[in-house]
């Protein structure tokens, strides 16, 4: 293991440093060489972080071209260079700062929230046993973070595509039997910049840093739509 991990970041003034000689430590995130860099070597640079435990989403950058949490991801310790940039298909405000007002503005179109039924019984409750709840839970975990807009072909692309999370939040919503909106929700979503654009790279997935399937909640989507809901 190097003393030093060699850090190249995307800037957004062109005069500004770019390459950092950080030192080492054990275990060692992306987070706490940003911050090394900041603190050692240039306090103008920006870049956003809050809870350091994964869980708030707002750390996410592309590491080596990947988008991750830069408070959850490890450098690893025979790593000598390593390069960090913007997550992509957002604009950027300065350095690793985005604009995070795109993909807000698709997840808003979804209406994101229960619309309660007029006749639910108080308290409204989904059985933990039942499939209703099997397939809400295993997609509850969105963080907001935009590492699956980052890594979405389509959604970089296009502006109008509702994107991975909204999606994936549509269908957890289509599927509670709780909600009143589920009909015009599913509409909404299969309409022409909804599931139809996506082309199945699987990028969203395979970067989730909280595990989830958006690909596999967009196949969901489609099939209800056959059948006119789940």
């Amino acid at each position: 293991m190097t003393d030093t991990v060699e850090v190249h970041v995307g800037r957004s003034d062109p005069a500004s440093p770019t390459a950092f000689a950080v030192q080492r430590i054990e275990p060692m995130t992306v987070l706490d060489a940003l911050l090394a860099i900041q603190r050692e070597h240039d306090p103008t640079l920006g870049f956003r972080f809050s809870c350091r435990v994964s869980m708030c989403g707002t750390c996410t950058v592309r590491m080596d071209g990947r988008a991750v949490l830069a408070c959850q991801q490890r450098i690893e310790p025979d790593a000598t260079r390593l390069r960090v940039d913007p997550v992509a298909g957002l604009p950027v405000i300065r350095d690793l700062l985005v604009d995070t007002r795109p993909f807000w503005d698709e997840w808003a179109r979804v209406t994101p929230y229960l619309v309660p039924r007029d006749d639910l019984d108080e308290p409204a409750v989904v059985p933990p046993d039942s499939p209703e709840r099997q397939v809400i839970d295993g997609s509850l975990d969105c963080i907001g973070c935009g590492a699956c807009w980052s890594s979405c072909g389509v959604a970089d692309h296009r502006r109008d595509f509702l994107g991975p999370a909204a999606l994936l939040r549509a269908m957890v919503l289509v599927a509670d039997s709780r909600d009143a909106a589920g009909a015009e929700r599913l509409a909404a979503v299969t309409a022409g910049d909804g599931v139809d654009r996506c082309h199945y790279i699987y990028g969203c997935t395979a970067v989730c840093p909280k595990g989830l399937d958006p690909a596999a909640a967009i196949r969901r989507l489609r099939e209800w739509r056959r059948h006119g809901g789940p």
